[in-house]
């Protein structure tokens, strides 16, 4: 160990008794302030003296006074002291801030693989924080952000930034033609909105993320789909064209981009066709309120840095995983 170095590490533990010592120049009031027998602080101060290569404290009567080195070396003494407790209560106030909790809407359709992914990474790394979830259409999840209720929300269309609102897109992920297995259409390569034009529609209900995006995709293609069914989540419309009752368009099962659902068993089943349409996508991402620098809650900051920087290459992983699933 260098020298300078040798005579830190042998000073460093003794600085609270010398930051004490200088401002009671009293050996005994030290001790009882500091909880140490008297013996402990006279010995440190031994140490300290020769560590210096001077005298700090000389005796003055029944007392101890100061040396001029000891004055001269002491606010230095102060000023490293409180600049590790500064830096100790921000770990410590970083700590405890990280256990509180974080409040995500989302829409129904992340709760499968996509937002459990996000939080399980950001929980390997910061354990003590919790998640308040709150699922459903994406009209109520941005109402949730923008009155509150919510640090993030994750949809689809990702929202667009405004005066109070942030938003960055994570991904983008195909819709698909979801028919019942032995749909004529069930067993092509691609299919068109024209082919399903006389099909009963099973649809998400209005104000729903996909929603928005099928009557896009049907207003591009020139025709209003025959709406059988309205339904609030993407089970619930699988469901339904499982059981024969109507076609449906979702994003890949499961969440993942690039998934191909599989028919059950009997005549219940399921499969995803892909759709020839310039349309037949949707952007997901994450919204989040603005605020003053500071005034967002460190969970919530530390998740939304997390989502913005490494969701797009988390969910990748994941389409990379499931693909791998399906035969």
């Amino acid at each position: 160990m260098e020298p300078d170095r040798k005579q830190l590490a042998q000073l460093l533990p003794l600085l609270p008794v010398l930051a004490e010592l200088g401002r009671t120049e009293h050996v005994t009031e030290t001790a009882e302030l500091l909880g140490v027998p008297q013996s402990t602080v006279s010995r440190a101060l031994a140490r300290a003296s020769a560590a210096v290569g001077t005298e700090l404290l000389v005796r003055d009567g029944r007392g101890v006074r100061l040396t001029p080195a000891a004055r001269t070396l002491l606010p230095f003494i102060e000023h490293a002291l409180a600049e590790f407790q500064a830096g100790l209560d921000l770990v410590r106030n970083e700590s405890e801030v990280v256990r509180g909790t974080v409040s995500v809407s989302f829409q129904h359709t992340f709760g499968e693989a996509t937002l459990p992914l996000l939080i399980s990474t950001f929980r390997a790394r910061h354990p003590g924080t919790g998640f308040r979830l709150s699922q459903g259409a994406r009209d109520s999840c941005l109402e949730e952000l923008a009155a509150g209720e919510a640090d993030l929300a994750l949809t689809a269309p990702v929202a667009a930034p405004g005066r109070t609102l942030d938003s960055a897109a994570l991904y983008r992920e195909p819709l698909r033609l979801v028919v019942h297995h032995a749909h004529q259409l069930a067993r092509q390569r691609t299919a068109r909105l024209d082919d399903i034009r006389t099909e009963p529609f099973v649809a998400l209900g209005p104000g729903y993320g996909l929603r928005s995006l099928t009557d896009a995709l049907f207003r591009d293609a020139g025709f209003r789909p025959r709406i059988a069914f309205e339904s609030q989540d993407s089970h619930t419309v699988r469901g339904l064209v499982s059981a024969g009752l109507g076609v449906g368009i979702l994003p890949p099962a499961a969440g993942a981009p690039g998934r191909t659902g599989r028919p059950g068993t009997g005549d219940l089943g399921w499969v995803e066709v892909p759709l020839d349409s310039r349309l037949a996508f949707r952007e997901v991402g994450v919204s989040w309120r603005r605020r003053k620098p500071g005034a967002e809650p460190v969970p919530a900051r530390l998740f939304r840095e997390l989502v913005v920087a490494e969701g797009p290459g988390l969910v990748a992983g994941l389409a990379t995983r499931a693909s791998t699933l399906v035969t």
